[in-house]
């Protein structure tokens, strides 16, 4: 295997497959840090003139989400049919998008931060009134995917590894993340949770289209649940309730048609620990540990059984506040304990504001990748 010359993108599938591959497999997302430092004109010179994939050859490392700070569309779209009326309106740093309803308006603003990404400021939902106007909304909502647009992405991407995009968040998560503060859900929980039930089946039947779509294309290989998991958005017993159940039936609907899958699991994490190895996906991605989370290497690995590790060096270490050195004993451990079954990257991305030596250090652990994880390793 040390000898064989192997796409990124060929190298990114075997992982996947459980094949062979000849040398550690590096992945990292620099997307934020390279669309940061062009924004604010401090692109180090080696990097100026170059789109984001020119970036990615230059630090000899594999792509992964094709939609992700490219301008490129995501092959995922939310459509509402004719009955909804949605008018959006911006007044310099203020977003405003009015959903009318016959059970009332739903509103939500949005603010425009210095580094050009809009961030929900005031959620639409609010408590049982604004649930039943969504619940409305959900039902004349449908998701819809475009073989057009993962073409594109595909090719954009090129041999540089597995074009992948995110699938909505799970009703529990679009809920707690898209549409409500976590409080006024945790309230409309334990006050209506008829209604919060009617909700979540009108979110996941808005995805019939699109999973069956997704299905139905020969070419879509890996999958991301894009969840942003982290166990201070649920207790244990809301987990198994409102979350692993779908995971199981979607993730699943997937892997019948050939798909892998990998789910984003970020932040702390340790009331989880006992359900990595039964989550009904490959991999998981972005899993932060020590000196960032609260679970060390060791944990991770006793927990995970055979799933895929995507990522595992903690952002941190990519600030001068740690050293070169305490960077790269972190990285040998982490191929240590998961080597082959491993994505190596940055959980669960380069920081946007840390200066070039960020990127010195991303280069460095693509040559220490290259040079590691061949025959002897890639055989276990």
């Amino acid at each position: 295997m040390n000898g064989m010359v192997m796409t990124f993108r060929e190298m990114n599938l075997r992982v996947f497959r459980g094949q062979p591959i000849p040398h550690v497999f590096f992945q990292p997302r620099m997307e934020p840090w390279f669309a940061w430092h062009g924004i604010f004109n401090a692109l180090p010179e080696a990097y100026r003139g170059m789109d984001v994939r020119g970036f990615y050859d230059a630090c000899d490392c594999s792509m992964r989400t094709f939609d992700y700070y490219t301008d490129l569309s995501s092959p995922v779209s939310v459509a509402y049919d004719e009955a909804v009326r949605l008018h959006e309106t911006t007044e310099g740093n203020v977003k405003t998008r009015v959903f009318s309803t016959p059970l009332g308006e739903l509103v939500e603003r949005q603010h425009l931060t210095r580094d050009q990404t809009w961030r929900v400021v005031d959620f639409a939902v609010g408590g049982p009134d604004d649930l039943r106007a969504l619940l409305w909304l959900q039902q004349h909502t449908t998701y819809t995917f475009s073989p057009q647009a993962f073409q594109q992405g595909s090719a954009f991407v090129g041999e540089r590894g597995v074009p992948q995009f995110w699938v909505p968040k799970s009703p529990y998560q679009a809920l707690a993340q898209w549409w409500m503060k976590l409080a006024d859900l945790v309230y409309a929980i334990a006050d209506a949770p008829a209604l919060v039930a009617d909700v979540m089946q009108a979110i996941d039947a808005s995805y019939d289209p699109l999973y069956e779509q997704i299905t139905a294309c020969p070419d879509v290989q890996i999958v991301n649940f894009g969840e942003n998991i982290h166990d201070s958005l649920f207790s244990p017993a809301w987990f198994e309730r409102y979350l692993l159940p779908w995971y199981t039936r979607r993730a699943g609907q997937l892997a019948r048609a050939g798909i892998h899958t990998h789910v984003h699991l970020d932040g702390y994490f340790r009331s989880l620990l006992p359900y990595l190895k039964d989550l009904p996906f490959d991999g998981i991605e972005a899993l932060t540990p020590e000196p960032q989370g609260d679970v060390s290497l060791e944990e991770m690995a006793a927990h995970m059984g055979d799933k895929i590790l995507l990522d595992g060096i903690p952002a941190v270490l990519f600030m001068p506040t740690y050293s070169r050195e305490e960077l790269m004993a972190t990285v040998e451990r982490v191929v240590e304990l998961f080597h082959p079954r491993l994505v190596l990257g940055v959980s669960d991305e380069v920081p946007e504001g840390a200066d070039a030596e960020a990127i010195e250090r991303v280069k460095l652990v693509a040559a220490w990748a290259r040079a590691h994880g061949g025959d002897a390793q890639s055989s276990h």
